[in-house]
């Protein structure tokens, strides 16, 4: 999710040893490897679709997996955000390991936060992003902006590990944002909030509708037309032929929703709306760029043309 500054942290914090005594009593067999494999990096999922922690899925409620019921402050830490949480997982990074730089532009990231809660950690830990750079500190609670470049830099001999929460966020949450402190701000008598271990069981507000089955024309045109004003050259010759291409593609799906809507029908239609557009594209509209380096065709599909319809559309 874009946000008007690199790092925001939120005025709340927690007592990081008792989250990594709850974390090391689990063992080290709960623990997977990155889904991408990044050297250095590995997980254990605490909300996943199902519950199910082998489950890497976006689609679907998200349900604590029977590690996170282990965990009760690591629970209640989570339900001080105020959200409704996506898929959450205890990200770790071992010693002399960075996490690769990259840009979150997936469906899934382009209306959800990621809070980070660093458990484990040391002060020459670096997270970058946007080309500013901060040290997380154990115990804090911070948001950052997935649609800049970002990447971590762990060059100690210990191991890092943060709380890592996918969010649409909320009311209360985005309350909560807006008494946070960007990470360049000295705010004078700014003090974040001790949420302290507390015997009362919580429980958490998770997703249950995370990507549709066919993306309204109203989504589709946002997120196209905001990715299309994210271009390096807006004047390049050969724009009006992609807004084109892109306006017949609204009017296309606008025309299809109203005749099929998200029934589960009409997915050879929708198909092939999303095809023409592919077709009428500009040659150069491949290697068209945007402001934070991603390729505007490539991110469009990630965000915009892929999720528009589902892959198990018309399967019942």
């Amino acid at each position: 999710m874009k946000l008007p500054v690199p790092f925001v942290q939120l005025p709340l914090r927690y007592d990081a040893g008792v989250l990594a005594a709850e974390i090391a009593a689990l063992g080290e067999g709960v623990w997977r490897d990155h889904p991408q494999k990044f050297p250095g990096n590995s997980m254990l999922p605490l909300l996943a679709a199902g519950g199910d922690p082998t489950n890497e899925s976006f689609v679907g409620t998200m349900a604590p997996t029977p590690e996170l019921r282990r965990c009760p402050y690591l629970m209640q830490a989570m339900a001080s955000f105020g959200a409704v949480l996506g898929r959450t997982r205890l990200m770790r990074l071992a010693g002399q390991a960075e996490v690769t730089a990259h840009v979150d532009e997936g469906y899934y990231w382009v209306e959800r936060v990621r809070i980070h809660v660093p458990i484990v950690t040391q002060p020459t830990v670096r997270f970058v992003c946007g080309g500013e750079t901060v040290n997380m500190a154990a115990g804090e609670c911070w948001i950052f902006d997935t649609w800049r470049e970002h990447n971590v830099f762990n060059d100690a001999s210990e191991q890092r590990i943060h709380l890592v929460a996918d969010s649409v966020g909320g009311a209360d949450f985005w309350s909560l944002v807006e008494r946070g402190r960007p990470h360049a701000a000295a705010l004078p008598g700014w003090s974040p909030r001790l949420v302290a271990p507390s015997p009362e069981p919580v429980e958490l507000e998770c997703e249950r509708y995370n990507v549709p089955l066919v993306m309204t024309p109203w989504e589709l045109q946002v997120h196209v037309q905001g990715l299309t004003a994210e271009l390096v050259e807006p004047q390049a010759p050969d724009v009006p032929q992609l807004r084109m291409a892109c306006a017949r593609l609204f009017r296309a799906w606008r025309g299809l929703w109203a005749r099929f809507g998200d029934s589960g029908e009409g997915g050879a239609e929708y198909r092939q709306a999303l095809q023409r557009f592919m077709d009428e594209l500009p040659e150069g509209a491949m290697r068209k760029q945007l402001r934070n380096g991603s390729l505007w065709l490539q991110a469009v599909t990630s965000a915009a043309l892929k999720p528009a319809l589902r892959a198990d559309h018309g399967q019942g």
